[in-house]
C-alpha cells in the first residue's frame, strides 16, 4: 500500500500536464470528508490516504504519494435531491428562503447560483415542496459547502479557489506611543499647569441714579 499524506486543493502550484497525467480515484462525498480511508486508484494502485484531521478531499484536489507520484481526486455520482424554484410561480428568493430552512436543521448543502443539492431526504424533500420548490432524484457529483473556516479555504465552485492574504505589514508605519498614565509610583516631575489669565471687571456696589437736568443743577450747560 502506497501512502499519501498530502494534499494540493485544485493542485494548485502544479503544471497542468503533470495533473492531467496523474492517474485518479474517484470517491463519493461520504468517503472525501474523511480524513483517513483506503482506496484503490486508476493504475490499479493501493492507497492509503492519512490527512490532518478535519481534512477534508474535494473533486479536482491532488494527492502526493510517498513515492513523488500524483493522483487526481474525482467526485463520484451520488444520490441527491436537486432543488429548483418553481418556472410558474416561484422566483430566485425563493431559493434563498430554502437553503436558510435547510441551513437552520445542519445538512450538508451544494450552493449553485440556479439551485440547491443535498442528500436524500424525504422528510426535506416533502418540506420544500410545500415551500414550493421543485424537487427530483438525480444521480451527481456532491460538493456541499463548507464552514467558513472549513477544510482548505472554503468549496469554490468551479473549481477556482481563491487565496486572499489579508496579513498586512505595519513595520514602515511610527508607532503610536501609548498615553502617560500618572499614578501614585509615577516619577515625573510634574509642573504645575499655568495660572489661568484673569481678567478684572470692575462691579460697582451701589447703583448710580441717572443725572437730572432741572434748576438746582450745577452744571454748566
Amino acid at each position: 500500500m502506497i501512502l499519501c499524506s498530502k494534499l494540493m486543493p485544485q493542485g494548485r502550484g502544479l503544471a497542468r500536464v503533470l495533473v492531467q497525467r496523474a492517474s485518479t480515484i474517484t470517491l463519493d462525498w461520504d468517503t472525501r470528508q474523511k480524513s483517513r480511508f483506503d482506496a484503490t486508484d486508476s493504475a490499479g494502485r493501493q492507497l492509503g490516504v492519512f490527512l490532518p484531521r478535519g481534512a477534508v478531499v474535494r473533486g479536482g484536489d491532488v494527492l502526493v504519494a510517498e513515492d513523488g507520484s500524483l493522483v487526481r481526486v474525482q467526485a463520484a455520482p451520488q444520490d441527491v435531491l436537486r432543488i429548483t424554484t418553481c418556472t410558474e410561480h416561484g422566483s430566485p428568493f425563493d431559493l434563498t428562503r430554502a437553503a436558510y430552512h435547510l441551513g437552520n436543521r445542519h445538512v450538508p448543502i451544494e450552493l449553485q447560483p440556479d439551485h440547491l443539492k443535498i442528500e436524500p431526504d424525504h422528510v426535506l424533500a416533502d418540506m420544500l415542496r410545500a415551500m414550493h420548490m421543485t424537487v427530483v432524484a438525480v444521480s451527481e457529483p456532491f460538493e456541499p459547502e463548507s464552514g467558513a473556516y472549513g477544510d482548505h479555504g472554503g468549496y469554490s465552485h468551479g473549481g477556482h479557489a481563491h487565496d486572499h492574504d489579508h496579513a498586512h505589514s505595519h513595520d514602515n508605519k511610527a508607532a503610536v506611543a501609548e498615553p502617560h498614565v500618572h499614578g501614585p509610583d509615577c516619577t515625573h516631575a510634574h509642573a504645575a499647569p499655568p495660572a489661568a489669565k484673569r481678567i478684572a471687571i470692575p462691579i460697582r456696589s451701589d447703583p448710580v441714579a441717572p443725572h437730572v437736568h432741572g434748576p438746582g443743577c450745577n452744571h454748566d450747560h
